[in-house]
């Protein structure tokens, strides 16, 4: 990536869900001639230290590649499980929904063009979902959004924030994956203690 992005001014708001994802997805919009500004919001991740710990790895690819960010650090555990209990709709939907509606409310309060999102490197997330949700949020607030299957640069993306010394993250981030991660660990816990218990 460029070392200073100062001479030129961004059309692309890229919602940024990690350091380690972020490194592999600017260099290919910029690659394209986009200017990007990386936007990181995620008030889905849970808990505070391991938010805290992903800021940190954003913040150090932003410092290392001057690159100008926007960040959100609120803490957002609260809002995100309202909005999550509060809806009938899929959890994922309803945090894709929650940062990129942000990022696209932003992007045209900055009078920038485009929106997208990093979440598209991974192949763990839901694509089409990503997508549409992203063209909703479009629709929204009048600007485009830009969807890239970034699947194939994850591998690379590692090797950069490794190279960088990035933290880099086991689950997406919710309260939810967190306890899906450990369902296999924590039923086997609830097995053994039904055999300690008295009761």
């Amino acid at each position: 990536m460029p070392a200073s992005h100062s001479l030129s001014e961004p059309d692309v708001l890229l919602h940024a869900c990690c350091g380690p994802c972020a490194v592999g997805v600017v260099s290919v919009f910029e690659q394209e001639g986009h200017c990007v500004l990386p936007f990181f919001y995620n008030p889905n991740i849970h808990p505070a230290q391991e938010f805290l710990q992903r800021l940190e790895a954003f913040h150090k690819l932003c410092t290392h590649h001057g690159l100008p960010a926007v960040v959100v650090a609120e803490y957002g555990l609260e809002m995100f499980l309202e909005a999550v209990l509060g809806s009938d709709k899929p959890r994922c939907e309803v945090c894709y929904e929650l940062r990129l509606f942000e990022t696209a409310r932003r992007a045209r309060a900055r009078g920038m063009k485009y929106f997208s999102t990093t979440l598209t490197i991974s192949p763990y997330q839901n694509h089409e979902l990503i997508q549409q949700v992203g063209r909703r949020a479009a629709k929204a607030h009048g600007v485009e959004f830009i969807y890239k299957d970034l699947r194939e640069r994850l591998k690379v993306a590692h090797e950069m924030s490794d190279a960088l010394g990035l933290y880099r993250q086991r689950y997406c981030g919710c309260i939810f994956s967190e306890q899906e991660r450990y369902a296999r660990a924590l039923a086997r816990a609830a097995e053994q203690a039904r055999s300690w218990s008295s009761v």
